[in-house]
């Protein structure tokens, strides 16, 4: 995906889970920001270099095991640093082992522990490349979007016509709906919606189309009757 002039954007669905990494990359500076490296750190390495850019940034939406097992391989190979929220930390250093008991995955491919922290606002940059960092908490406590350049990478926050589930520990729907409502259905109705999962969308189409969000405006509207 060309985004602008210099700018470009590739996916490539990763694991078991067939999760969404994004690899954003300046065509000038040929530096990258990886988002969410869920799993296949080689195959994210080789999209970086058919990109003809070095990832100098892991930036988590959030740290469930789908998100995380491809960091430690980035991690090692490119010496990039690793940004996620605080609040998710004790899920990514507690929650990694536990989950990759149940479906069977490689508990050595825990991650490492983050570089820095990431908190609302934040502009996460590499050279010739900004994203703010938006907080959207409720499909884990330190849930984490990203906008720039017309797109916004929203984890596991908004899919197209759905949303995150929020039946895990640490989840929460009222937090989800307003993250979703109040921060990113707020952004231009063009902006390209890229998620963790699944298609791309619109922040135009989830107003119009998205079910939970419509069940989410009755349900805030009959509270004011």
């Amino acid at each position: 995906m060309e985004v602008a002039n210099e700018i470009m954007v590739r996916g490539i669905v990763v694991g078991v889970f067939q999760e969404n990494c994004w690899v954003i990359g300046n065509r000038r500076t040929r530096e990258a920001i990886c988002i969410d490296p869920g799993d296949q750190p080689e195959e994210i390495l080789a999209l970086a270099r058919d990109m003809g850019v070095e990832i100098k940034l892991i930036a988590n939406s959030h740290a469930h095991i789908d998100h995380v097992l491809g960091i430690r391989g980035i991690h090692a190979a490119t010496g990039a640093k690793f940004l996620l929220h605080h609040q998710d930390l004790d899920l990514l250093r507690d929650g990694f082992g536990m989950s990759a008991a149940r479906f069977g995955l490689d508990p050595t491919q825990k991650p490492p522990d983050p570089d820095a922290f990431v908190e609302d606002m934040d502009t996460v940059e590499v050279a010739g490349l900004q994203l703010k960092a938006i907080t959207t908490p409720g499909h884990t406590p330190g849930s984490v979007s990203y906008y720039a350049e017309g797109m916004l990478f929203s984890g596991d926050t908004l899919f197209r016509g759905s949303i995150g589930r929020t039946d895990l520990p640490g989840g929460d729907l009222a937090q989800e709906m307003t993250s979703i409502c109040d921060r990113l259905l707020t952004l231009p109705d063009d902006t390209i919606v890229l998620p963790g999962h699944m298609q791309e969308t619109t922040v135009a189409f989830e107003k119009q189309n998205n079910p939970f969000v419509q069940e989410w405006r009755r349900h805030l509207e009959s509270l004011q009757r």
